[in-house]
């Protein structure tokens, strides 16, 4: 008789779907643990007036363009990149849409959009925090598995509360009673499709597909609500910040950046987007007597040129703040700038011609050595999701493939 082959424990667990961690015991001096890897993109969607962000040297000796001077004592923990952008996204404005997803041509009729890059790490690495991933902003940049887009908070005040304000006894009984009755609809939903099926034709059965697919992913979120309600919120020291209008860009972005730090600090989540302002009022700033969109479309105006950069100083000032928060947070070992890359870029190379190539694009953060102006072909642009690619491996994920990615990107370190 043979004998069975001796089973692997780990390897049986792993393959089981549970990890299970050897307690850090005193006797046998500190075990080392991993710290969690996180992520955040930003997407500010009126970029940037292109002759102030970009150096005009590069590699690591570069010298800092007029916006990248504000951040320079900092320049060790960052990335500039130039010279990217995602192929055949056109569209003008319309290229918001594909940010993150990469999907072309998304101005034009019939256009599909593909699941956002941040929804690819959330999707592996979201099931052990309250929330797999915090969408925020003026618009969503993060879209489902089938081309949904996932609704965005747009207040910064609204979001700290469902981060951290935990409501009374008979809230937390009404949100019980809410979530059961989201079962009961996906219940009564799930019936009449199944009724369906049977009488669609096979092209609208594709449609019945897909509209199943976000309906399971909702069921997800559902029963992930249901695990963490009777779990208390993080209690954080920073209060909760005042309500503020879309036209205030700098203190808007400041707030959300504040909430988002103490979303990372207290591992509430691990991925986390922004939707940047980009609407066309006045911008209450000393100074600027001009829409904020309609300044981008400044002709080389002098004078309009000079209110844009009032704007975009006081944006890239709160994306400077927002580093230096993190690089200050301890976290472990390191600080939460180590474990956290942070992304900020923009649908439009420049928003003066609705042109979507040469994007402004900084990677701060991680665990990467950073320092330098990486420029590619500002003719011929190298694909922006081969970043991506590259911050999913940062993020632990086996992928080394994502739509019109090439593989990570070159020069990255």
């Amino acid at each position: 008789m043979q004998s069975t082959p001796a089973i692997d424990r780990r390897h049986f667990l792993r393959g089981m779907g549970v990890a299970m961690a050897l307690p850090a015991l005193e006797s046998l001096g500190q075990v080392a643990t991993t710290p969690a890897q996180r992520m955040v993109a930003i997407n500010i969607p009126l970029g940037f007036h292109p002759p102030y962000f970009f150096p005009r040297t590069t590699g690591r000796d570069y010298q800092a363009s007029k916006y990248l001077a504000l951040s320079d004592h900092l320049r060790d923990h960052y990335t500039v990149i130039s010279g990217v952008s995602h192929p055949g996204v056109t569209g003008g404005h319309s290229a918001i849409k594909s940010f993150l997803t990469a999907a072309p041509r998304p101005g034009e009729r019939g256009f599909k959009n593909t699941i956002s890059f941040d929804q690819v790490v959330a999707n592996q690495v979201g099931s052990t925090t309250r929330y797999a991933s915090i969408i925020a902003g003026e618009t969503s940049q993060s879209w489902t598995a089938n081309g949904v887009s996932i609704p965005q908070e747009v207040s910064p005040a609204k979001l700290y509360a469902r981060l951290f304000l935990s409501g009374s006894a008979a809230d937390l009984e009404k949100q019980r009673h809410q979530l059961e009755d989201g079962h009961s609809i996906i219940d009564s939903v799930m019936e009449e499709v199944t009724t369906m099926e049977k009488q669609v034709s096979s092209a609208d059965r594709d449609k019945l597909d897909q509209f199943m697919t976000a309906v399971r992913e909702t069921e997800k979120r559902l029963t992930k609500s249901e695990k963490w309600l009777a779990t208390p919120k993080p209690k954080v020291d920073t209060p909760q910040p005042a309500e503020v209008g879309l036209p205030q860009v700098d203190q808007w972005m400041k707030s959300h950046f504040e909430v988002f730090r103490l979303a990372l600090m207290t591992d509430s989540t691990r991925v986390i987007t922004l939707g940047g302002a980009g609407h066309g009022s006045v911008v209450p700033l000393p100074g600027v007597s001009m829409g904020y969109h309609g300044l981008t479309h400044h002709g080389k105006n002098p004078d309009m040129i000079r209110q844009l950069e009032i704007i975009e100083k006081a944006t890239m000032q709160t994306w400077v703040d927002f580093i230096q928060s993190l690089k200050d947070t301890p976290d472990g070992e390191g600080t939460l700038l180590d474990h956290t890359q942070v992304l900020m870029s923009s649908n439009l190379g420049n928003a003066s011609g609705h042109i979507t190539t040469n994007l402004p694009t900084i990677l701060a953060g991680g665990n990467y050595k950073h320092g330098q102006h990486l420029a590619f072909d500002q003719k011929n642009n190298y694909p922006l999701a081969n970043l991506f690619v590259s911050m999913m491996q940062g993020m632990g994920l086996e992928e080394d493939t994502f739509y019109t990615a090439t593989g990570t990107m070159t020069g990255l370190i």
